[in-house]
């Protein structure tokens, strides 16, 4: 379908591609990959006609659609948000006026019979058109699109000079995708999309009539959609037919037989230099000499790329915190009319590792300003708990670097002495290299800035992190660092991010805001959404316990909080027998009181044994590969959920029970 044939582009002495030929065909869905800097956004804007190539030609078919979304830099003004997106069908839309404007001169006695015949003929030439180009859905078609990518209905009718960079950039994909281009070009389509959004398009794209090519740093993203990998390295494209997985794999044993075979060659050349160089001035072996010269002249050398340095890091230790590590008490937030947060409860306790979900827009960041302490609730409480030393980052935290220290010293400012060794291979990590690091932070862009936060965390004690989003801005080697250094992290953690293979390696518990709430489901991302889906219209084992937060720990807190307390004995009455009679029925009052008290007691031992087997499923189910052997999982899964009903039925009889004691406690 497009192919390049010899191909070169240089950038000064830089060549980034050299003599390449490749193809890509119809419906191939290939994704980009290699080292920052290796050429893939100059091959998208190339293969879109925007760039040129020194040498060699692209070759398209005189009938291809190219549709290319750029990193960032698109902007759309003047229209509505679904007048914009309906751009796409500019053509149909032609059409739809042209036949409006007939039928209103079709409607005029005064026009002659001669061209009235003409215009409907015209009209029903046009109406069959509108009618294969499937124009009768076209705002199905929009509101579908527009919906997936994040937008409400009541989004439709806003203008699109209002939106912000990443919702013009949801519209500006929104078009591409309705236009249905016959070649695909994507460049990061996944940066200013959310979970759900990112979920809409993996599908939307695993089903695309035609071909795409894409870049992104998600890998979950690239291993559900693409089924080829071109990888950009050396000057020249390797394929590879697989997915992203199967791509780390098969290339890091094709490097592996790189490398062996560079050995033997050097070896060999080795031995060849040191033949020339022990008999160059013999005559008696001048032939020999000269023949093994030309023959290492002949030889082509073997190029490996330079090895990736795995960079591995443990946090610097902390004080280890208290059980209890923060708690929202019917915490509510609004501004102004809007309500985003209201009566959450969400207990947090240590070693949790919660992330936060929704859409854009949903409360997820205020709710991390509250967690953190930076903004306090408007009405409810947050309690922090003991010898807690906490690390906030923030969405805007790359404006809050020092903009006078260097990259280095931004680094090593605040960091502890025995961290300062570790500065410059998390530099690196975060491709900070050679005189990077002495460039001052003023002069970062804000990709930079962002890694550059990203990596000063990394250094500073903490025994809980609070983390906004994170991962953007980082490339794939970027974040295997930071979710290396996070999964071996002793501490509790509460984030946001929008890249699901971190979310599903990272989360032993998932907090969906939406709606002015926020409800935990325990266990891992794919455990979240497969609970969703079953539970469909069914309550939930949060919503059965009576808890928004984690069962067992809002259901302890809400324990300790209902427990009846013995009340001080009230006053004999003056009267003998009346006196008498009171102390037998006070006696009946507190047998009872003494029985049900036991029965509570009893409940709370059964409840917590429940919430220990629960801990432990969870444990298992946030093992790597855990959802690999599907029959397996399933049972572990439906295990856990009886167990999340048990609980729910023991604390709806623990609370039966507490006000049944409440109301009959010792006067």
């Amino acid at each position: 379908m497009i192919q390049l044939q010899s191909l070169t582009k240089s950038f000064g002495e830089r060549v980034l591609l050299d003599q390449v030929t490749w193809q890509v065909g119809d419906r191939d869905r290939v994704g980009l990959c290699g080292p920052n800097g290796a050429g893939k956004t100059t091959l998208l804007k190339m293969l879109a006609g925007f760039d040129e190539p020194d040498a060699g030609e692209v070759v398209r078919p005189n009938d291809l659609t190219i549709g290319y979304l750029p990193q960032d830099g698109l902007a759309h003004a003047g229209r509505t948000v679904v007048d914009e997106a309906s751009q796409a069908f500019r053509p149909l839309l032609d059409m739809k006026a042209e036949m409006h404007a007939l039928e209103q001169q079709l409607g005029d006695p005064g026009v002659p019979e001669a061209e009235h015949d003409r215009m409907l003929e015209r009209y029903s030439h046009l109406q069959e058109r509108f009618r294969l180009g499937d124009g009768y859905s076209l705002d199905l078609k929009i509101a579908t699109v527009l919906r997936g990518l994040g937008f409400e209905p009541d989004d439709f009718e806003k203008m699109a000079d209002h939106l912000s960079g990443g919702w013009q950039m949801r519209l500006a994909l929104a078009k591409l995708l309705l236009g249905e281009p016959g070649l695909l070009l994507l460049d990061e389509p996944t940066n200013h999309l959310d979970l759900e959004a990112r979920n809409w398009l993996e599908s939307y794209l695993a089903s695309y009539p035609h071909a795409v090519i894409l870049v992104s740093h998600d890998r979950y993203f690239l291993d559900a959609v693409v089924t080829r990998i071109a990888d950009l390295g050396l000057r020249t494209i390797t394929d590879y037919v697989c997915n992203y997985s199967q791509y780390l794999e098969q290339r890091d044993a094709r490097l592996a037989r790189l490398r062996e075979a560079k050995k033997r060659q050097d070896e060999e050349i080795g031995r060849v230099q040191e033949f020339i160089d022990r008999f160059r001035y013999q005559a008696t072996k001048a032939s020999q000499v000269q023949s093994r010269i030309k023959m290492l002249d002949k030889i082509v050398r073997i190029e490996v790329p330079p090895e990736r340095k795995q960079i591995h890091f443990q946090f610097p230790p902390a004080a280890r915190s208290g059980r209890l590590v923060l708690e929202l008490d019917a915490a509510h937030k609004a501004y102004g009319s809007k309500v985003v947060l209201d009566t959450v409860d969400l207990h947090i306790e240590r070693g949790d590792r919660i992330a936060l979900v929704g859409h854009n827009g949903a409360g997820k960041s205020t709710l991390m300003r509250l967690l953190s302490g930076a903004e306090p609730p408007d009405h409810g409480a947050r309690r922090e708990g003991h010898q807690v030393v906490m690390q906030y980052f923030a969405q805007d935290e790359a404006t809050r670097l020092d903009p006078t220290l260097t990259v280095y010293e931004t680094l090593a400012a605040g960091s502890p002495h025995t961290m300062v060794p570790a500065v410059r291979n998390i530099l690196g990590g975060f491709l900070f290299s050679g005189d990077d690091v002495y460039k001052k932070a003023a002069v970062l862009s804000g990709g930079e800035r962002t890694r550059l936060a990203v990596a000063r965390m990394l250094l500073r004690p903490s025994n809980t992190l609070l983390l906004d989003e994170p991962t953007n801005h980082l490339d794939l080697d970027s974040k295997d660092v930071l979710l290396d250094a996070l999964m071996h992290y002793g501490g509790t953690l509460i984030f946001v991010s929008h890249d699901r293979y971190f979310v599903e390696r990272l989360a032993t518990k998932v907090v969906e805001v939406g709606g002015g709430k926020a409800v935990v489901y325990p266990g891992t991302y794919e455990a979240f959404l497969w609970s969703k889906s079953a539970k469909a219209g069914a309550p939930s084992a949060t919503a059965a316990s009576g808890a928004t937060g984690a069962p067992g720990a809002a259901g302890a807190s809400r324990r300790q909080a209902a427990r009846p307390q013995a009340a001080a004995a009230a006053p004999p009455p003056q009267d003998y027998e009346a006196r008498k009679r009171d102390q037998a029925e006070q006696r009946k009052r507190d047998k009872a009181y003494k029985a049900l008290t036991a029965r509570i007691t009893e409940l709370e031992a059964r409840i917590a044994d429940e919430e220990a087997a629960i801990k432990a499923l969870e444990t298992t189910m946030a093992a790597p590969g855990f959802y690999d052997d599907h029959l397996a999982s399933k049972a572990v899964i439906d295990k856990h959920q009886a167990h999340m009903w048990k609980v729910g039925e023991l604390l709806g009889q623990w609370e039966m029970l507490t006000a049944e004691a409440e109301n009959s406690r010792p006067q």
